[in-house]
């Protein structure tokens, strides 16, 4: 059976032994080759004190020695803990106290930026040569064998106040989350994966585990390239992907090209299609596009079927899959969610774990609506709101209509401080290519929201940008909206007046 994460590797290399499993720029790795590597790193992990339970942090690229170290680890009875390349200081500081890592295995390039014990992947360092692949002809030693309950990782939240926090994930959760994604994509042995997001995060690591269920090939990127996405994609016959954040909005924003619709790909897993879009991106490349709306603490929540062709341009985030329950909270609004894949809870955090698990239920701090349909669509964050005198406003609500502007290709609504009403709402409006930032444009766009909200909710302020930073579950980081010391009333922003003033 298999119940872990090792237990499925070794049941991919049994089963598909010489196939290709990871496609890098510069090597291919069969899935007999990748079993057999990670359990010689892992007993190499084992000779340098690494224990069950203990966390080992790894931090590097997209090159082989990330899944090969993960695997390991995990062989080793250990705890991975997923390092961003990207972190100094205070950052790495955090993760890597917070987390109680007994060592960090990583590349040269990245080691001197590393407190602590460092394990570099091509010598183990210990101060004399240890080459990992030089352990190819070793002897085999017992490994630890997990239970599915056995925590896996240690995936730091990116959090929005405070330091992140480390969600305890099991081997049982990652390998139900990579079930789900095998399902939802109706996985073909004929496929091929292609993946361009760090290993750090947690959307390669269950593609990793997806790809080991169908034993398909894995070809990872070295980084995301908007200009040479699609051109990868038709090198290494790419059938499926998965995008999020600000990906989708930057391959839209590439010239056309002839050969766009020239390649093998059946479908795009995205989270956070902008519906808008989304329709455009289908007819761009002719493959479907699809939702899979979930988080770090509860993996998918929901997902859009391959044949859900009718939910195109509707936001809708598609359906719960087996094991899970998606509702609405009656008073709030907040999307509420219980069953499996689920974390254990965040370590070290037991108040906030009890916190967002209030109830019985997983409180994702996401607002949703249904449609006249009983479709289930993201309708912002919780507390994302503006209170004008006595009046609450849903930035959501407003942004909605906003988007529905012909001109407009995504709004933010965001308060701002008001001597009379307290807080007003001001609109930061990205247009669509074609469609200039001017008075008139703005005048426009307000027009459309008076005709469709009521007069309180209408934007005192708008202000038109290029582009809006994304979080990672490809929301907009409205937080980078409100520089610090900026009147938000001068320009660039432009004052709606009110209507009265507006007719003379």
């Amino acid at each position: 059976m298999t119940e872990t994460i090792p237990d499925l590797m070794r049941h991919a290399a049994s089963t598909y032994g010489a196939r290709e499993f990871l496609r890098f720029p510069d090597t291919s790795i069969t899935f007999t080759e990748a079993d057999e590597h990670s359990d010689r790193l892992a007993g190499a992990l084992i000779d340098k004190g690494v224990r069950p339970g203990d966390r080992v942090a790894i931090m590097m690229d997209n090159v082989p020695g990330w899944p090969l170290s993960w695997l390991a680890v995990l062989k080793a009875g250990a705890v991975t803990v997923p390092v961003n390349v990207r972190y100094r200081a205070a950052d790495l500081e955090h993760v890597l106290r917070d987390s109680g890592a007994v060592a960090t295995i990583t590349t040269a390039e990245h080691a001197p930026h590393i407190p602590g014990t460092v394990h570099l992947l091509d010598t183990l360092h210990d101060g004399t040569p240890h080459p990992v692949y030089a352990l190819r002809d070793g002897t085999p030693r017992p490994l630890h064998q997990a239970d599915p309950d056995d925590v896996a990782n240690f995936q730091y939240t990116s959090g929005t106040t405070g330091f992140p926090k480390a969600c305890m994930l099991t081997h049982d959760y990652w390998l139900r989350t990579a079930r789900i994604a095998a399902d939802q994509v109706e996985l073909r042995d004929d496929d091929v994966m292609m993946i361009a997001q760090a290993y750090s995060y947690m959307d390669p690591q269950w593609v990793t585990l997806l790809c080991l269920m169908g034993g398909i090939p894995l070809v990872v990127l070295p980084r995301f390239s908007a200009s040479g996405f699609w051109a990868s994609a038709r090198e290494h016959g790419a059938t499926l992907t998965y995008v999020l954040g600000t990906m989708p909005l930057l391959l839209h924003k590439q010239p056309p090209h002839p050969h766009d619709r020239d390649n093998r790909m059946r479908l795009v897993l995205c989270s956070g299609i902008q519906p808008g879009l989304h329709a455009t991106f289908e007819e761009r490349w002719g493959t479907p596009w699809r939702e899979l709306y979930g988080s770090t603490e509860s993996g998918p929540d929901l997902v859009s079927p391959l044949g859900a062709t009718d939910t195109v341009g509707t936001g809708a985030l598609g359906v719960a899959p087996p094991g899970k329950e998606v509702t609405l909270d009656e008073e709030t609004g907040e999307i509420l969610v219980r069953g499996v894949p689920m974390m254990k809870g965040y370590w070290n955090h037991p108040e906030a774990t009890a916190h967002a698990f209030r109830g019985g239920w997983y409180h994702t701090g996401d607002l949703g609506v249904r449609d006249e349909h009983g479709r289930l669509r993201h309708a912002g964050r919780i507390k994302d709101m503006v209170r004008r005198g006595g009046e609450n406003i849903s930035c959501a609500e407003v942004e909605h209509v906003l988007a529905q502007h012909p001109a407009v290709l995504s709004a933010a609504l965001v308060p701002i401080a008001d001597d009379l009403w307290g807080e007003v709402p001001k609109a930061f409006v990205q247009l669509r290519p074609g469609h200039a930032a001017t008075r008139d444009t703005a005048m426009s766009v307000i027009g459309h929201a008076r005709a469709r909200l009521a007069r309180f909710k209408i934007p005192a302020y708008v202000e038109f940008v290029e582009e809006f930073a994304l979080t990672p579950s490809a929301r907009i980081e409205k937080r980078h909206l409100l520089s610090p010391g900026r009147d938000q009333r001068a320009a660039p922003a432009i004052q709606v007046p009110e209507p009265d003033k507006e007719q003379r």
